[in-house]
C-alpha cells in the first residue's frame, strides 16, 4: 500500500451550490467538476457504458439507452432521460422515496485533455434537510466518484468502490493499491482502450431534466 495526497485531488475538483428556478418549483443545484488527462471520446465511454462504469463506481444494471432504467447496487436507480452522445446525458436519480436529476456534460479541455460536469438538481422540499445536511442532502460521495474515475482513467483498472473513502482524516491522505502509484501520483499515462461507442443511445424521451431557468 502507499500514500496517495488527497490534498491535490481536493484542489482538482471544482464544487459549486447554486439554486435553479424547475417546472415544479425552486431547486437546489450541486455542481461538480474535474478535467482528466485523456480524451473526450474515452471519458464519454467511461461514464456510460455498463461494462465500464462497476470499474470506478459501483456495479450496475439495466438499460443505459434513453427511456431505459438504471440501477446501482446498493444506491440510486432511475430512468435515462436525454442523451446526446458523445457531451450530454440526463437521467433521473431516485433514491429513499426521493426524486433528483443529474446533467452530465463532457467537453475538451485542452489537448488530450477531458473535462467532466455534473450537476445534481433537487426539488426544494424541506428546506430544514437541506440546513442539516447541506450539500450532502441530494446525495453524498460525488468526491469519491470523481477520485475513482481518476484512478481509472489513470491506470485502466478496477478499483474497489471503498478506496475512494479510505482517507485518513489526520494526514490528508488516502491509500490505494502500490500498482497505481506511477500512474496516479507520477502522471504516468496509460494507453486506452474500451469499447469506444454503443453506450448511452441518442435520443430524448421527453424534456429531460425540468428547467425554467437558473437563479
Amino acid at each position: 500500500m502507499f500514500e496517495v495526497d488527497v490534498d491535490h485531488q481536493i484542489k482538482a475538483v471544482q464544487r459549486n451550490i447554486g439554486t435553479r428556478t424547475i417546472d415544479t418549483g425552486e431547486a437546489h443545484v450541486i455542481t461538480i467538476s474535474q478535467s482528466y488527462d485523456t480524451d473526450p471520446a474515452d471519458l464519454w465511454d467511461a461514464v456510460t457504458s455498463i461494462e465500464r462504469i462497476p470499474r470506478w463506481f459501483l456495479p450496475i444494471s439495466g438499460e443505459l439507452k434513453v427511456g431505459g432504467s438504471y440501477q446501482l447496487e446498493g444506491q440510486a436507480n432511475g430512468t435515462i432521460l436525454t442523451c446526446d452522445p458523445p457531451k450530454n446525458f440526463t437521467a433521473t436519480w431516485e433514491y429513499g422515496g426521493n426524486v433528483s436529476w443529474i446533467d452530465v456534460s463532457i467537453s475538451s479541455d485542452g489537448p488530450d485533455r477531458a473535462r467532466l460536469v455534473l450537476e445534481h438538481i433537487a426539488e426544494v422540499v424541506d428546506d430544514a434537510i437541506w440546513r442539516q445536511f447541506g450539500p450532502g442532502a441530494v446525495g453524498m460521495g460525488w468526491d469519491s466518484m470523481l477520485l475513482g474515475l481518476a484512478i481509472h482513467l489513470s491506470t485502466g483498472e478496477s478499483i474497489d468502490p471503498t478506496d475512494g473513502q479510505a482517507v485518513d482524516r489526520h494526514r490528508g491522505r488516502s491509500s490505494l493499491p502500490d500498482a497505481l502509484r506511477r500512474r496516479v501520483v507520477h502522471g504516468e499515462r496509460r494507453v486506452r482502450g474500451g469499447s469506444r461507442g454503443g453506450a448511452c443511445d441518442g435520443g430524448s424521451m421527453h424534456q429531460g431534466v425540468p428547467r425554467r431557468g437558473i437563479n
